[in-house]
């Protein structure tokens, strides 16, 4: 049986930012595991004027079942007026590490 997960791609500010909200999705399983990537460098257009900024990548691993809760989530906790936020669905992955993001994201009964 083929689950599929979802990795989600935002960038947060600082790493202390990053860190706050990672570890929230993951406490209140909503991802199953959050990577941080210090140091990316982001070239943008916003409100008209070209902009470079240096960022924190989060690589959020959830399930489609748990994404409409995430994303309400992170839009409360994250500190741009309009976080980056984009999901990509799974076409393959060990069957096991499927099972687990499930498992991980499952509410507690």
């Amino acid at each position: 049986m083929h689950m599929p997960i979802l990795l989600c791609l935002t960038t947060c500010p600082d790493a202390g930012s990053a860190d706050r909200l990672a570890r929230a999705l993951v406490e209140e399983r909503l991802a199953a595991c959050v990577s941080r990537l210090p140091g990316v460098q982001s070239t943008y257009r916003w409100q008209g004027a070209l902009e470079q900024a240096s960022e924190c990548l989060l690589l959020i691993k959830t399930t489609i079942a748990a994404y409409p809760a995430l994303q309400a989530r992170l839009l409360e906790l994250h500190p741009y007026e309009l976080p980056e936020l984009v999901a990509v669905e799974s076409s393959a992955a060990l069957p096991a590490y499927l099972h687990w993001v499930a498992a991980a994201t499952a509410p507690l009964e």
